[in-house]
């Protein structure tokens, strides 16, 4: 059975909409809702509830989810079974990423590495957290560069604690302080950043016993999210990592309590690993650490990246434990 309607199906429940699902898979709208409705013909029964609030799976389509997830899986497993008999596999690693960390993360590894590995192709995906963890779960990339999340099976190895910060209009009453109190955000309409985001999000707000008022029609990428709370339309969370390099007219304030997301790779088995994988592994560690703080880099140390927002980043987001790549 041909895969590529069912990982569009995905798609389109993770991103809840048909409009983002087709940007991402490079489809017209109407190209994606022809390509369900084909699906749902093939089957002979609805897979999917399409209404004003978005896109989501059917009953039935609740129910061939996990098969759907293990065809995907066992078909690019075949598919590189296929390629490793004829002989025609180039050896590749297959990353998916945040677009932060395709930003400002993996120019530089992959061109440190290149220069070691000059034969390996390293082929990029970009996703939300959900994409990500579920691509990774089906086989269909080799290790995540993602924010720590408690559900799935994998190994977790640790780069960097992302300090969350504070998005508010320039004209924000801050009163002096250099903090943000979290306890704050209460009752405050809130800009929700782009899926994903929200799962790290919602945890500090959870921790802290915080209930803002999220605006329900607001899911929207990194970019438009500044915008917004530029011009007053209400105040959201963002990282350092995704702020790097933007100079957007806002205040950016550290969270108090501190709060960061766990930035690191996520890999199915590091210890099953291929040799080259554990070695893009290491290399990312180390760059990510020449970055962020000093580290001895192949090729020479990067230079540390500059506080555009003049802030000192919290000290109290320490890093999950995980195995070093060997």
């Amino acid at each position: 059975m041909e895969t590529k309607k069912w990982e569009a199906m995905l798609t389109a429940v993770e991103q809840g909409s048909f409009t983002r699902s087709a940007r991402q898979l490079g489809l017209t709208q109407s190209g994606l809702t022809h390509m369900m409705n084909a699906l749902e013909k093939e089957t002979g029964f609805p897979l999917l509830i399409r209404d004003r609030s978005g896109v989501r799976l059917t009953a039935a389509g609740e129910r061939l989810l996990p098969a759907v997830r293990e065809m995907i899986q066992a078909a690019a497993h075949l598919e590189e079974q296929i390629a490793a008999q004829t002989g025609q596999r180039r050896e590749s690693i297959r990353v998916a990423a945040y677009s932060s960390v395709c930003m400002h993360w993996l120019p530089t590894i992959v061109q440190q590495f290149r220069w070691a590995w000059p034969d390996v192709s390293v082929d990029i995906r970009m996703g939300s957290v959900q994409e990500i963890y579920r691509w990774l779960q089906e086989g269909t990339v080799d290790l995540s560069f993602a924010s720590r999340q408690d559900k799935g099976r994998y190994d977790w190895v640790p780069l960097w604690d992302d300090p969350l910060l504070a998005i508010l209009p320039p004209d924000y009453p801050a009163a002096g302080r250099d903090r943000f109190p979290v306890a704050d955000f209460g009752g405050k309409e809130f800009l929700m950043p782009s899926l994903g985001f929200d799962l790290d999000i919602l945890g500090v707000f959870a921790a802290q016993g915080v209930q803002p008022d999220i605006l329900s029609n607001t899911a929207v990428e990194d970019a438009a999210i500044l915008s917004m709370v530029e011009h007053g339309l209400g105040v959201s969370i963002l990282s350092q990592l995704v702020l790097q390099g933007r100079r957007d007219n806002v205040r950016a304030l550290p969270l108090d309590p501190p709060a960061c997301r766990h930035m690191g790779v996520a890999i199915r088995s590091l210890e099953e690993a291929p040799p080259v994988i554990r070695e893009f592994i290491a290399y990312s560690r180390r760059i990510v650490g020449a970055l962020h703080g000093p580290a001895d880099v192949k090729g020479g140390a990067a230079p540390a990246p500059p506080n555009l927002y003049s802030f000192t980043p919290p000290a109290a987001c320490s890093a999950p434990d995980g195995p070093p790549p060997g």
